[in-house]
């Protein structure tokens, strides 16, 4: 143990175990799409998955994960009255490994183009980690597709982070990586499982990148707006409330109308742990959504 004290910082090791308890934790009710495939946008190949049918809802995963080990286990209940569109953003899971350049505008580009591919002219979408900068992206660049709007545990900009989260992103390495839940997973299901070290590296590049969406530019999404957090899960949680005022909340309702967005702070959860809250998720959702 001490040798690992000396090898590995706190967070290194919080990431270790976040790691082992995502392993332990995977869905027990599976249920296989109505739909699948690969939707052909912006020069890659981005893979979905549909389940259900009525009002869409696109699903964007976290860093590293794949559809089944982010939503697995609420997709089943969500698609009871919705249709769900579940993505792969590249080089994740089913999406191969792309030399492009990853960006938060691109990614959230792609969302449109898959939207583009399946039909849909507007959704709901909910996304986390990762997923929820891309879906705060979408809405910024696409308005009009989108309907409500769901971030799990994100942020707009990387000061929303508390600090030893976004110096932690610097210091990644592929070892830490090695014979983890997220490398089985990639191995399952990617096209090319030799392209594991050069997505890694990709992909520590990729968070290390400062991004700014701009204050204004949220202040003016019209879409009604869920931020759930976890009040340990790694956000400033004083940038959290002003991201939350932006958005029209904080306020006092008893002497005016409630605000459309909403602000749910989950008690002892971290980022990993919140994510694996599925009945306090899925209450949130069915809520906020219908």
């Amino acid at each position: 143990m001490k040798s690992l004290l000396k090898t590995y910082n706190p967070f290194r090791l919080i990431l270790l175990i976040a790691i082992m308890f995502i392993g332990s934790s995977s869905s027990g009710q599976q249920i296989k799409p109505s739909n699948s495939g690969y939707a052909p946008v912006n020069g890659i190949n981005v893979y979905y998955e549909v389940y259900g049918e009525g009002r869409p809802l696109v699903l964007l995963h976290g860093a590293f994960y794949t559809i089944d080990m982010n939503w697995g286990q609420l997709i089943p209940e969500l698609s009871k009255t919705r249709k769900v569109i579940a993505i792969e953003m590249q080089g994740h899971g089913h999406s191969p490994y792309s030399d492009r350049e990853l960006s938060i505008t691109t990614l959230a580009n792609d969302v449109e183009k898959v939207m583009d591919y399946l039909k849909i002219d507007s959704a709901d979408v909910a996304g986390y980690s990762m997923g929820g900068s891309v879906a705060y992206q979408f809405a910024v660049q696409s308005p009009k597709r989108l309907r409500k709007l769901v971030i799990i545990s994100s942020t707009y900009k990387s000061n929303g982070w508390r600090p030893e989260v976004t110096n932690a992103f610097k210091n990644f390495k592929p070892e830490f990586f090695t014979n983890t839940p997220f490398h089985t997973a990639y191995d399952a299901v990617a096209p090319d499982k030799t392209k594991w070290t050069r997505y890694l590296e990709q992909m520590f590049a990729f968070a290390a990148t400062p991004f700014n969406m701009g204050d204004s530019n949220i202040a003016k999404i019209t879409s009604p707006v869920l931020l759930i957090s976890g009040d340990n899960d790694g956000l400033d949680k004083i940038e959290l409330i002003k991201t939350y005022q932006l958005l029209g909340g904080g306020v006092s309702a008893d002497m005016g109308p409630m605000p459309k967005s909403h602000l749910a702070i989950v008690p002892s959860q971290g980022h990993v742990s919140l994510m694996m809250q599925t009945t306090t998720i899925l209450n949130y959702l069915n809520g906020f959504l219908k």
